[in-house]
């Protein structure tokens, strides 16, 4: 399971790059448009993923996940207003932490205690946590698929299938 695990946050990490790389193509208003859908602009959507990413990476660190909350509100005033490649370099240091704690794990199905504020108390497992991570951005990354198309601009494809052919790919070279 802990190669499967791995695998996933591996795609999760790469999607976002495909994403990131995709809007870094497009003219800046894309990111900084504002529309009606989900979420008021791209940007917002991309803090959102991020923001979420940090907060289980502190949880999964042993933080408290109300003080894991607090922590990502206060960040995410940080994010205000911030451009696309400071945004970007975040996700790649981020997923390099990720990548990192993935690694120095001895066991992934390892159970710990959630303390969900706003939900209850309840078991988990490492590998659930990040497997919830990869599932929030895949659906994020969804809203900004729509919203691209809902402002005339075609998105990246992002599926799991893609990622792997790309994988197979790089590693025959």
């Amino acid at each position: 399971m802990s190669e499967h695990v791995r695998e996933m946050y591996e795609y999760h990490f790469w999607a976002n790059q495909r994403i990131l790389e995709h809007l870094a193509s497009l003219s800046p208003r894309y990111y900084h448009q504002e529309i009606e859908s989900v979420f008021p602009s791209v940007a917002k959507v991309l803090s959102h993923i991020y923001l979420t990413d940090c907060m289980w990476l502190s949880i999964l660190n042993g933080e408290d996940m109300a003080e894991a909350l607090e922590s990502s509100r206060e960040r995410g005033t940080q994010l205000e207003g911030i451009e696309l490649e400071q945004l970007a370099e975040k996700y790649r240091l981020l997923g390099d932490e990720y990548l990192s704690f993935i690694q120095d794990q001895k066991d992934l199905e390892e159970i710990f205690v959630l303390n969900n504020p706003y939900t209850s108390i309840r078991e988990t497992r490492i590998s659930e946590i990040i497997l919830h991570v990869v599932n929030h951005g895949t659906y994020h990354r969804g809203n900004i698929s729509a919203m691209l198309h809902q402002m005339g601009e075609a998105s990246v494809m992002t599926d799991y299938a893609f990622f792997w052919y790309e994988e197979e790919a790089s590693s025959q070279q």
